[in-house]
């Protein structure tokens, strides 16, 4: 038996974002953030209030306390966030809540909003030594393109994953992809990614990179000629050479400075690849998930015939290890001066142990990245120019749900921000698809009214607390995020 069909003139539309959903009575719509409730159209979500003493354990200070009594709110003891508050669009309406608030004795202006991102994405650092892809590879989630890989930096592999020529400038399948991929990076879920002609690899913020199945413990305590100019001294007098392998610079003990500083002798040793200067070797290998990086699992491959001229003799001893100390070989040279395996003098142990005790733990960054442009400052301003403007001279301060957030220099408000510092689930998204994330912007009220603010629109924390918004009044409280 079939439900009663719910006629049209049952339902009501909502506005908060250009999908305009028709919703029927206790139903949400298509971005599961608004519901009719009532006749009325609904946040789902409350509105997030960060609370500087719940973070040290506190109680919940009076202001959300049922009984508040009205008294004047000081310091920054509390941040109403865009968390929950409701979007501008259409955006010729003032934002959801903008906010009067005292601090050390100025009146200041908080814009509270939901903003919704076409151009945005995330650029994910990933801290391995093993090849993901070739740089400019293309990075997929469900068989869609998502992304890119971009530059290796010291120890990590970068991704920049997004933007708005996945999000709408593909099939509607690669933007469904993309904007399902970015949302849960940013709520800081786990999502498997897959590199053309490279690696898989499962990332989530701040936890390790799952790379093949092989979960990442250690991020390189450098490379190889860094491990050389770190630890020469702890090698010194026990082993006759070392070799620090690593896919970008491979270190050789008895040619590097260090090495010479220390009175270090020559070996006869000699090492596949470019060599840049002494003690420093590029291209000893290809890119892989090897021994430091490279593609190989034996690592004297990378040598070539050892010179006797040079040093080279029966009974020479060496250690060759990666960059995080994960693998190590010990090896003595045989009369035709040819390294055989032997077991490590426990002399030698602590050094590789030191190598692996210095190495940081691996971890995924997740940085949200967008363009908080275009009319979304009509929500702040009727002049949204000065906004911009403002904002680049640093008169206001942006941030996302309360955490700081980095904006670029030049045009526009590019902004970026490390998801971590964002309480869990801070990120929606509308059907277009887009992504939606918390937007406060902070200035002085002088300032706010002299770049053509909605000053009409201004409102009391305590009149907030009371009567709520557009989309509803329920509130939370969280901790304060720096």
């Amino acid at each position: 038996m079939t439900g009663a069909r719910v006629r049209p003139e049952d339902k009501i539309r909502c506005d908060a974002c250009p999908v305009m959903c028709y919703i029927a009575e206790g139903k949400v719509g298509a971005c599961d953030r608004y519901a009719n409730e009532g006749g009325r159209i609904v946040r789902c979500d409350p509105l997030t209030i960060l609370d500087r003493t719940l973070e040290h354990g506190g109680e919940v200070t009076p202001f959300l306390k049922s009984e508040w009594d009205g008294r004047v709110l000081g310091g920054e003891d509390m941040f109403v966030s865009g968390i929950g508050a409701g979007t501008t669009y259409p955006d010729y309406k003032p934002a959801p809540f903008i906010v009067s608030r005292q601090i050390d004795g100025v009146d200041f202006v908080t814009v509270v909003t939901e903003a919704i991102y076409s151009y945005c994405g995330v650029k994910v650092k990933i801290d391995t030594d093993r090849h993901l892809g070739h740089e400019a590879a293309a990075v997929r989630a469900r068989g869609e393109v998502i992304g890119h890989v971009t530059t290796s930096e010291y120890g990590s592999q970068m991704l920049s994953l997004g933007g708005v020529e996945h999000l709408t400038g593909g099939t509607k399948d690669e933007g469904r992809a993309t904007c399902d991929a970015l949302l849960n990076l940013c709520n800081r879920q786990a999502v498997e990614l897959t590199v053309d002609g490279g690696a898989s690899v499962i990332v989530q913020a701040g936890q390790p990179p799952i790379v093949d199945g092989h979960r990442e413990d250690r991020m390189r305590v450098g490379c190889g000629s860094a491990t050389i100019g770190m630890f020469a001294s702890q090698w010194h007098g026990l082993v006759d050479e070392v070799v620090v392998v690593d896919d970008h610079i491979t270190g050789v003990v008895s040619e590097h400075q260090a090495g010479k500083v220390l009175g270090w002798p020559d070996t006869g040793i000699r090492i596949k690849g470019r060599r840049s200067t002494p003690g420093r070797y590029f291209q000893v290998a290809q890119p892989g998930r090897g021994w430091g990086g490279t593609d190989i699992e034996d690592p004297l491959t990378i040598l070539n015939p050892w010179l006797a001229k040079k040093g080279a003799r029966p009974g020479l001893t060496m250690l060759m290890v990666s960059t995080t100390g994960e693998q190590w070989g010990y090896y003595v040279l045989n009369d035709d001066l040819v390294p055989e395996p032997a077991p490590l003098p426990e002399a030698l142990r602590p050094s590789v142990d030191l190598i692996a005790e210095n190495c940081e733990p691996a971890l995924c960054t997740v940085m949200f990245q967008a363009g908080a442009g275009g009319s979304l400052r009509s929500g702040v301003t009727k002049n949204p120019v000065q906004l911009t403007r403002s904002v680049q001279a640093l008169k206001t301060r942006v941030t996302c749900g309360g955490a700081p957030a980095y904006v670029w220099p030049g045009g526009g408000i590019t902004l970026m921000v490390d998801v971590l510092a964002l309480p869990p689930g801070a990120f929606g998204y509308v059907p277009t698809p887009a992504l939606v994330a918390p937007l406060e912007f902070t200035l002085p009220r002088a300032d706010y009214i002299a770049l053509g603010g909605h000053d009409d629109a201004v409102r009391s924390v305590a009149d907030v607390l009371e009567h709520g918004g557009e989309y509803g009044a329920a509130t939370r409280a969280l901790g304060h995020r720096p």
